[in-house]
């Protein structure tokens, strides 16, 4: 294909996202040269991605709909600060034709491939049917215009449950259902269009034989406007949770030297079946002996980090310099596969709550010097907002080393110092399930972390002597701080005293509300060394400032430590794991937390998409009583306890803030 107007040189880039993939784009795009323009919603005023672009451009109202996914206002902006040529990231408007078009209309380069190479494979329906023209090897499954009930019952009973039923114009899990027997699809194709419309607009689905315990690998391939086409090798994106992505490595710890070759193989052919152009992945799944096609995503992905550290290619550089009308860098027989990279993905969520998106704003926020084989991509920074409009990933902590068990070890390295306040993270759980032995022994399948979830999110380690002695020098270092930035005198010193010994109780509290445990804890200091009394022991004990972090030593071991004071709640990071602690009031006035259980109320914002109990109806716990749309994602607000449904205080269609009662069920 010989080089267009759809690809050429320019000098001033717009990127259509935000968060994360924003700040990675800028940051190669500056190196580059490149002049960058942010645009953003109300919501993201004061995101990290605006700050670090040239320019920033004001879309809208926080709804997406009203903002990222808004074309004409995104071709406004980049009218308005002269932009070039648009990056769509990925999410959003990345895989929409009509925007690549709008984006042509307007003069823009997109970087990207062209909206009929985004139609031929953006839709699942249609890519399926163009790689059993290319010889292919498909899923058996039902990928047809018609989308009555009857028309996908029997095309779901033909393939034999269980089924996969799926959004044709989606990915990210949303939209996608696993359907073991008949009485379930009903319900399932409901769910899943009603996801599919809010999320992409298009409730079109496609109906799959389901892969029991399958492996998901996937292909980078990258084509230029020259004819040229290469793959990257391949990821291993097994570690899943409700289909969407946790932990990608490279290259696949399941493929031998042939089988990589036999799947990239395919790959290239899929992508040259609509003489692709841009960074694409061509998605497998595997049942242990074959592979099949499932999608093609027509953008950058998430997990492109671990695609770059293998082979040494920045992806989203190749992106550019295929838009400016460059040809790929290298050739096929160039590309070299060296060492192995694994990636983790940082959500706010609370995985104890079944994942529940968290909100709120980040006060503290540490991840490790990007050194020794790691790398973080973040979207956020200390004092950002995490909202309920959006996806809850805030970072990707990265490693790369010579073998997949140093990777992993490095990896675990970076999230146990990675810490994040103010809202709930999944990285407690990440470091679970990397240090897993049956992930380290590869022995895993799509379906592992639901198999393994209690495990995975057990109570964190009890209270020791080293959580309560760091509780205490952290308040020992947080008053001397607070001390130094008054007049300086020696008498304002924590623990310090011209003669005698002083001793000063604390109370900390672990767990909230009726189910916590108290500990009591006395320092003695003043003439001589100072001690801890717990449990009636008496440990030696002192604690000095190292960086962002403590030494303290406790009864003749030295420990290296981190914790942070907000108030009078602590969160502590010891070699044991991460704790929350309350610092009981030393001068009293603590109340107990009060919850009536017999309320639902919503746990974050969102908006009521389904009703699934009527009022006065008999329930078991557990029941569903409701739907909530929060972050793009479906949550279902289930009964606590047997009970009748006492009342509904909400109807479909509300959108309700954190907090609003929602139900109550009378026990």
């Amino acid at each position: 294909m010989a080089t267009t107007a759809l690809y050429r040189r320019f000098r001033t880039l717009l990127i259509a996202n935000r968060g994360e993939i924003a700040c990675r784009v800028i940051r190669t795009a500056r190196a580059m040269g490149l002049r960058t323009v942010a645009v953003y919603s109300e919501a993201d005023a004061d995101a990290l991605h605006v700050s670090e672009a040239d320019e920033a451009v004001l879309l809208g109202p926080a709804r997406a709909r009203d903002s990222y996914l808004s074309i004409e206002r995104i071709i406004a902006a980049a009218k308005q600060t002269g932009a070039e040529a648009v990056h769509p990231g990925y999410g959003f408007l990345s895989e929409s034709a009509e925007f690549a078009q709008a984006c042509a209309d307007a003069g823009l380069i997109f970087v990207g491939p062209t909206p009929q190479m985004i139609t031929a494979m953006g839709s699942k329906s249609g890519s399926k049917a163009l790689m059993e023209t290319a010889g292919v090897p498909l899923v058996p499954g039902y990928h047809g215009e018609a989308q009555d009930d009857a028309t996908l019952a029997a095309a779901a009973d033909k393939i034999g449950f269980p089924v996969l039923v799926k959004a044709s114009a989606g990915g990210g899990g949303r939209g996608m259902r696993v359907v073991r027997a008949a009485n379930e699809l009903s319900e399932a194709i409901v769910s899943a269009k009603r996801e599919a419309k809010a999320a992409f607009g298009d409730d079109r689905l496609l109906i799959e034989k389901y892969v029991d315990n399958p492996r998901h690998i996937e292909v980078q391939i990258v084509g230029d406007s020259h004819g040229n086409l290469v793959s990257l090798f391949e990821r291993e994106c097994t570690l899943q949770r409700r289909h969407q992505k946790v932990i990608e490595e490279a290259p696949s710890p399941t493929l031998d030297a042939a089988q990589r070759e036999t799947v990239c193989e395919a790959a290239r052919r899929a992508a040259g079946a609509v003489n692709y152009v841009g960074a694409g992945t061509i998605e497998f799944v595997s049942d242990g002996k074959d592979v099949f096609f499932i999608e093609m995503n027509t953008r950058l992905q998430v997990e492109h980090p671990v695609t770059e550290l293998i082979s040494g290619v920045d992806l989203v550089e190749w992106q550019l310099r295929v838009a400016f009308g460059e040809a790929l860098p290298l050739r096929q027989d160039q590309l070299t596969l060296n060492g192995h990279a694994i990636e983790a993905r940082v959500y706010a969520e609370n995985p104890a709550k079944n994942f529940m998106p968290s909100v709120g704003r980040i006060s503290t926020w540490r991840t490790p010097a990007e050194t020794d084989g790691l790398r973080i991509d973040a979207g956020y920074r200390a004092g950002d907002s995490v909202s309920p409009y959006y996806d809850a990933m805030l970072a990707k902590v990265i490693a790369f080393a010579p073998t997949r068990a140093a990777a992993i070890d490095r990896l675990n390295r970076g999230l146990e110092e990675t810490d994040v306040r103010g809202v709930v993270t999944n990285i407690p759980f990440l470091s679970a399930l990397v240090t897993h032995p049956e992930v380290r022994a590869n022995a895993i399948d799509t379906g592992f972390i639901e198999r393994h979830l209690a495990a995975l999110t057990a109570a964190p380690a009890p209270v020791s002597d080293l959580e309560l002695a760091t509780a205490v020098a952290a308040i020992l270092r947080a008053e001397s701080d607070a001390a130094r930035a008054e007049a300086p005198t020696p008498w304002r010193s924590s623990g310090w005293m011209p003669v005698g010994r002083r001793k000063r109780g604390f109370v900390f509290r672990h767990g909230r509300g009726h189910d916590h445990t108290d500990y009591k804890v006395q320092l003695a200091y003043g003439t001589g060394p100072a001690t801890l009394t717990i449990d009636g022991r008496d440990l030696a004990f002192a604690s000095r400032a190292n960086g962002d972090g403590l030494d303290v030593l406790l009864d003749g071991a030295r420990s290296r430590v981190n914790a942070v004071v907000e108030g009078h709640e602590l969160y502590l990071r010891t070699r044991n794991g991460r704790f929350e602690l309350h610092w009981v009031d030393p001068f009293g006035g603590e109340s107990e937390e009060s919850v009536g259980e017999d309320k639902i109320v919503a746990p974050l914002p969102g908006t009521v998409v389904a009703l699934l109990a009527e009022q006065g109806a008999k329930l078991e716990k557990g029941a569903a009583i409701l739907t909530l749309e929060v972050m793009k994602m479906e949550q279902t607000l289930r009964a606590p306890f047997a009970g009748t449904l006492k009342a509904i205080k909400c109807k479909v269609g509300d959108i309700v803030q954190e907090g609003v009662e929602l139900a109550e069920i009378e026990p």
